[in-house]
């Protein structure tokens, strides 16, 4: 059935009721922390196709800027679940917040994420970075661990660079602007960049050690979880349908972009994209959390399992697709 939908997924589905083993959600409507980037198509995937509304629920996004300021949002309620990226949330977790992850969310493959430059720059490679300004999303994220990464590899640490946040969107127009002298991206903006300012890419952070990284998933606070669990159990049976139909058709991926991310359908039918996991594998999160101890993001070792709830059984309807009896 997975296979049919992605095969149609230009033909929306009918929604079908689902309900799952233990009764209605106790929250029906739900605010779920959003990022403008491909890591999140699932998720409005789902909702195009009222995967969501099937299980009862209706979803809000409210874009935020990154986990960092995610979290504090999860604790005080003003977000239900939201996309967080695993540094940052694992970092958090080991700071003393009680964090949960529901549900994997996207996975880097090569050409999905990158250092760029700009045109022009007489940077050309990552050892040129000493003593230079790199803009990340947020610190503390998967984006200060890859830079690391990718600096330790030229020969520097983190303690030779100036790092400094701005939004995702942002990053074509600071390094064009002469802002920041390196920016730290994901496509759709990596391409964005080439295209409108010729900006360069000087170096594929997820390449190497960091080759097939896990990047985010969909947290909740662990007292929305306890106070929540049929809630949280349908959003992963939504969810769980936006990701196989992302995983089995990219193409639906990259219609469904430019609504959320306001990029043009011409740049993000040419993007590359990253993974869309299906299920949630302790010993590939956990490569996370070890590369962390690695590059002294945590000080102890962090067990990922207690941070991982189990994807309900799936008791779905099949949902009709229109034009098929």
């Amino acid at each position: 059935m997975v296979g049919l939908l992605a095969a149609c997924a230009s033909q929306a589905p009918s929604p079908s009721p689902v309900s799952g083993p233990d009764g209605k959600p106790e929250k029906t409507t739900i605010v779920i922390g959003d990022m403008q980037i491909p890591d999140s198509a699932a998720a409005h995937l789902a909702d195009k196709h009222e995967f969501f509304a099937a299980e009862g629920l209706q979803v809000k996004f409210q874009v935020v800027q990154g986990a960092g300021p995610a979290i504090p949002q999860l604790k005080s309620g003003m977000l239900d679940i939201s996309l967080l990226n695993y540094v940052t949330t694992f970092l958090a977790q080991a700071a003393g917040q009680d964090l949960r992850f529901v549900a994997d969310g996207y996975q880097a493959v090569p050409g999905t994420f990158a250092l760029m430059v700009a045109k022009n720059s007489p940077i050309k490679t990552p050892a040129d970075l000493r003593g230079k300004k790199i803009a990340v999303a947020t610190r503390k994220s998967i984006g200060t661990l890859t830079v690391e990464a990718t600096l330790r590899t030229y020969g520097l640490s983190a303690d030779d660079v100036e790092i400094v946040e701005f939004p995702l969107p942002d990053m074509p127009g600071k390094l064009a602007q002469g802002v920041v002298d390196a920016a730290w991206m994901t496509q759709p903006f990596i391409l964005q960049a080439g295209t409108t300012s010729g900006a360069v890419q000087i170096a594929d952070v997820m390449s190497g050690e960091m080759a097939d990284f896990p990047i985010a998933g969909y947290g909740v606070s662990a007292q929305f979880a306890r106070d929540n669990p049929r809630t949280v159990a349908a959003f992963q049976r939504a969810l769980s349908r936006g990701q196989a139909m992302a995983a089995d058709n990219p193409q639906a991926v990259k219609d469904i972009l430019p609504g959320y991310t306001k990029i043009p359908q011409n740049i993000a039918d040419v993007i590359p994209l990253g993974v869309y996991p299906q299920t949630m594998e302790k010993n590939r999160l956990q490569r996370v959390a070890d590369q962390m101890l690695a590059y002294r993001m945590l000080t102890r070792k962090l067990d990922v399992a207690p941070l991982l709830l189990p994807m309900p059984q799936m008791s779905l309807a099949p949902t009709p697709l229109r034009g098929i009896s």
